[in-house]
């Protein structure tokens, strides 16, 4: 695909130099502290090759699994449990589910099929979710979060991640007290988002209490939530001295961000051009035409949310029912050039 040369917007650092460097969770070594957060509908396989594709990521987490269906489930035809082989060595499979016991099964068969760990998922405020008694209404009942956590931790030897928030009222010390309890009781990293539940991402992240959990416990801890340039991640990394962080939005809107932060990488307008094409290629790929255009839909708005005008192109990309019509698309916006934005336009988050 042939490059065109435009403004790629302002703000295109490196990430701070201790990002960059290497980590050991478990007893696993991971190349640098930049991780991509976990996803529901957006971190799926092919999504996950686009961004291996640019590099420059420590890990990559999936989107979110159902404990009770994953000891059964057929990569063959699940849209979440599916990956690349290639990718296992750096892939952390997200599970959430409501008892200890299917959990912990869910977390031998992602031991047995060779992912470098398992996620924990207490996070989660969607409703949906919650009125299972899973993600983010766990933190409600701390000893059961507690007990899950020790019973995965008792099933697997890979290591295992917590991620949480806040929990459900704007007061940190719940969260710190549970952040030391899953240290005691065999957690190898935290990834904490800085929200209470009911705000899901109505209000901005208190980054500070990022730095409260960091001092309760001695495993690493990362941070989530709002890192939306270099200098968002030079701000939370210094006034929190977490360990890393999971980006999430971010790197949907740009793929290449891992590599653009830890590698130097400089993109084009040619960069966003051959990753809207790509990301059709890869969805039918993994996903079959059908239920591809219906996944690529979910990730047009972040990727709009970088152009000028973009309500308006994600308008026109999302008017398509096949894939030819997706590419046609995306070609007639890229034939006018589109204004890139250095800051994302947040509307267009959902």
């Amino acid at each position: 695909m042939k490059e065109k040369q435009q403004n790629n917007g302002a703000g295109y650092e490196t990430c701070p130099p201790g990002i960059a460097q290497g980590i050991t969770i478990g007893k696993k070594a991971v190349s640098n502290r930049l991780f991509l957060a976990p996803m529901a509908g957006l971190g799926h396989v092919a999504f996950r090759e686009l961004v291996a594709e640019f590099g420059g990521y420590g890990l990559l987490f999936t989107g979110m699994c159902s404990a009770k269906a994953l000891p059964h489930e057929n990569p063959a035809t699940s849209p979440v449990f599916k990956w690349r082989k290639q990718e296992l060595a750096t892939l952390v499979c997200q599970i959430f589910g409501p008892d200890p016991q299917s959990m912990a099964a869910a977390a031998q068969r992602i031991e047995a099929e060779g992912f470098f760990g398992v996620d924990l998922n207490f996070g989660c405020s969607v409703a949906a979710i919650c009125k299972r008694g899973c993600g983010a209404e766990i933190l409600k009942t701390p000893d059961l979060a507690v007990e899950i956590l020790a019973r995965v931790r008792a099933s697997v030897s890979i290591p295992v991640f917590v991620k949480f928030r806040t929990g459900w009222i704007n007061d940190p010390r719940p969260a710190i007290d549970l952040a030391k309890r899953f240290e005691d009781n065999g957690a190898d990293a935290l990834v904490f988002h800085p929200r209470v539940a009911p705000d899901r991402r109505s209000r901005p992240p208190r980054w500070e209490q990022i730095s409260l959990i960091k001092e309760a416990v001695t495993i690493p801890v990362f941070g989530n939530g709002n890192v939306f340039d270099a200098n968002d991640l030079s701000t939370v990394v210094k006034q929190t001295g977490c360990d890393g962080i999971a980006i999430g939005r971010m790197a949907v809107s740009r793929p290449w961000i891992f590599a653009q932060w830890t590698k130097g990488f400089t993109p084009t307008i040619g960069t966003y051009h051959h990753t809207a094409i790509r990301m059709t290629e890869l969805l039918a790929k993994h996903h079959g035409e059908r239920f591809a255009v219906k996944l690529y839909k979910k990730f047009i708005p972040y990727f709009s949310a970088s152009f000028r005008f973009g309500h308006s192109i994600c308008k026109e990309l999302l008017k398509a029912d096949t894939m030819d019509e997706l590419r046609d698309n995306i070609n007639g916006v890229f034939e006018r050039d589109p204004e890139i934005i250095a800051r994302p336009n947040l509307n267009l988050f959902l």
